[in-house]
């Protein structure tokens, strides 16, 4: 999608969401459609070319409205009420727009989370019964989940979150877990008297893009009933093109797969998928008593496959970014930015001052050549370069307040 499709379908987006409020009162608060009716209406597969956007606004209209309800309708009087006004949505549009992130938490830490409470809730669920001598907190006493220590730092927050000691397992010359690590820690462990629960497997690392052996993983955790969690956050979205899906190669053996496709795939920030092998293990990790909660007539209790009560619906923009690009486009946005990656590398590697250490992905890695305090001095004056532009910026800016 060009600039000048963008301000058509922004244009025919905003006018359909002003006639949205401006009819509001004649739609019925409540959706009039059975659960799961859009199985029938939607495709299942992503389009392998892009679609119009014209179609794609059609099918809001027609599909995915109807199944909503209206929260900002006048006659919408239970729960509690949700805040919005005509500023505030034009306020989110430049939130996407800006693409500014407040903060390093990313989105796919709260998966991880969810990954290593449901690993806890089976490993004692399991144990209880080949136990019977032990309680409940006894186990959790002993739980222990590993992951490597080029994992994300949210891996390690999780583990303080739930409790659970999170082993930061070495790595080989690749930056890349492997399972005779693995295994020997869990001997280890199981020998102190400890219960191994979950392992956080990354498919690409924040700081080289190292992808661990989860074919040797997942062996050893399938072997040894322990949860298998996937951090791929960046490089998931890289397994839209066929030659890179070797790198995930083992993902049968997963419990739970996460990806960030406010990353790479083209979804401004934020939004996180996460797949469940079984959601009924989440289900039984996160559910609790709520006197708002009643029985559904749906197929699952999708309310409780996550630690929020409620979430916005992130889900859509994902939809329309799938169904305008289709798979050719988001493949073609992958492999172009990855060879722009390649590029960098080779000019990088033209240049006698420099050397790459690695080239991952989107990702390069490189260095002067000598001693580390070299690049370090190079960084430092980059760094001092950018704190003199702000420092104008600012000066500037009081200077234009004086001015007033």
């Amino acid at each position: 999608m060009n600039i000048e499709e963008f301000r058509e379908f922004g244009k025919a987006s905003v006018d359909y969401i002003a006639d949205y409020f401006e009819n509001i009162r004649k739609i019925e608060v409540i959706s009039q459609v059975e659960p799961g009716y859009l199985k029938n209406d939607l495709s299942e597969k992503a389009p392998l070319t892009g679609e119009p956007w014209q179609d794609v606004l059609q099918d809001v209209d027609k599909f995915i409205v109807p199944g909503l309800t209206h929260w900002h309708s006048p006659h919408f009087h239970a729960y509690f009420p949700t805040a919005n006004s005509f500023p505030g949505i034009v306020g989110e549009l430049f939130l996407s727009g800006l693409g500014s992130l407040s903060k390093d938490w990313n989105a796919a830490s709260e998966s991880t989370l969810v990954g290593l409470l449901c690993g806890i809730q089976r490993t004692v669920r399991n144990t209880l019964k080949l136990n019977l001598h032990l309680t409940k907190e006894q186990i959790k006493g002993k739980l222990v989940a590993y992951t490597s220590k080029e994992s994300n730092s949210s891996v390690e927050k999780a583990g303080l979150l739930a409790s659970v000691a999170m082993r930061l397992l070495p790595t080989d010359e690749n930056g890349s877990l492997r399972g005779n690590i693995l295994l020997d820690a869990i001997k280890r462990d199981k020998e102190a008297g400890l219960i191994p629960c979950c392992v956080v497997a990354t498919l690409g690392t924040t700081g080289t893009c190292a992808f661990d052996n989860l074919e040797e993983l997942g062996e050893i955790c399938n072997k040894e009933d322990i949860w298998l969690h996937v951090d791929a956050a960046y490089a998931g979205a890289a397994f839209a093109c066929p030659e890179y899906r070797y790198l995930m190669k083992g993902v049968q053996y997963t419990d739970s797969f996460n990806f960030n496709p406010h990353k790479w795939m083209l979804v401004n920030s934020d939004c996180s998928a996460l797949w469940l092998k079984n959601t009924k293990d989440v289900e039984e990790a996160l559910k609790v008593k709520s006197t708002l909660s009643k029985s559904s007539s749906f197929e699952h209790d999708i309310h409780q496959w996550q630690i929020p009560s409620s979430r916005r619906f992130r889900a859509l923009k994902l939809w329309f970014v799938i169904r305008i690009y289709g798979v050719e486009g988001i493949q073609k946005h992958i492999r172009h930015q990855i060879s722009l990656a390649k590029y960098f590398e080779h000019l990088a590697r033209s240049d006698d001052r420099f050397e790459v250490c690695i080239s991952s992905m989107g990702l390069v890695c490189f260095r002067l050549k000598g001693e580390d305090r070299l690049t370090q001095d190079l960084l430092d004056k980059i760094f001092k370069k950018e704190e003199d532009i702000l420092d104008a910026l600012l000066l500037q800016r009081k200077n234009w307040w004086l001015d007033l």
